[in-house]
């Protein structure tokens, strides 16, 4: 574990397990929680062989808390410095809801070499928030929702989201985890409320549609069924028709949070995919 120094003066945590010569698997977080929330798939990647590599978004978990650049532009900037400081080449990308944005971003950009592959898991792409170009989308009053919820308890705000929506807790019959609930408040409020705050302008607001379309190399499009926080009908296959190499892999019934959920059925398909 350590830190990468971004242009601007903020640290980047980051976690760098396993052997050095093995390909790097980059996991790349949701909001507004940290690299913690990748636990289960950095430890199956890294008892197969893996180099596995995880950062706290700034602003996010034990990264530096700036006031400012919590954006996709600068997300992406962030990761770029972070992989450039570890000379990731060949990587494989893998981003959890906003994280799957910041992977389109990034992968959009990157220097010849630095990813083979690529993979988005209930995320935000193409882009979440309803316009006239995107009429399907989710209204702006939900997040400005959001944002007042945070500005007004972020601690219960932390509370609800996981024991609700977010792993489909609220289902009839769900079985709900404590634990998982209390990891994710706890990895929220090691954060910085203005971070979380702006950030989610970010994930609802930018469009990813261009980014999506620059991408050459592989991507995997995995996607619960029963996600309500970034509905399927307007996420996965809008991605995957905007992709130029992509496959849709969808959970039936699966929500948000399947990758804490259900690791035993996502792992196995996100190591195919790697190997293939």
């Amino acid at each position: 574990m350590g830190t990468v120094t971004t242009d601007d003066g903020t640290a980047i945590f980051y976690k760098d397990w396993g052997p050095r010569d093995g390909q790097p698997v980059v996991f790349h977080h949701g909001w507004p929680l940290s690299s913690d929330d990748w636990d289960a798939q950095m430890l199956f990647f890294l008892s197969h062989g893996y180099r596995v590599v995880a950062h706290d978004r700034r602003g996010h978990g034990r990264s530096g808390q700036p006031s400012g650049g919590h954006d996709m532009d600068t997300y992406a900037a962030d990761v770029a410095a972070l992989t450039d400081a570890l000379d990731l080449r060949d990587a494989v990308h893998i981003g959890h809801s906003t994280g799957g944005g910041e992977v389109a971003r990034y992968v959009a950009r990157a220097k010849a070499g630095r990813v083979a592959k690529a993979v988005l898991v209930g995320a935000v792409p193409p882009v979440m928030v309803k316009s006239e170009s995107n009429p399907d989308g989710t209204p702006i009053e939900v997040f400005d929702e959001f944002r007042a919820a945070l500005a007004a308890n972020r601690a219960q705000f932390y509370i609800d989201v996981p024991s609700g929506p977010f792993y489909g807790f609220n289902r009839e019959g769900a079985k709900v985890s404590q634990g998982l609930i209390d990891k994710w408040w706890l990895q929220g409020m090691t954060g910085a409320a203005n971070a979380h705050y702006d950030c989610i302008k970010a994930f609802s607001e930018t469009d990813f549609t261009e980014d999506l379309r620059r991408i050459t190399v592989p991507v995997l499009v995995a996607h619960g069924t029963d996600d309500q926080v970034v509905p399927y009908a307007d996420s996965a296959p809008r991605s995957v028709e905007l992709l130029r190499n992509g496959t849709l892999k969808s959970y039936e019934g699966l929500p948000h949070g399947m990758l804490s959920t259900h690791p035993e059925l996502l792992n196995p398909d996100l190591l195919a995919f790697v190997q293939a």
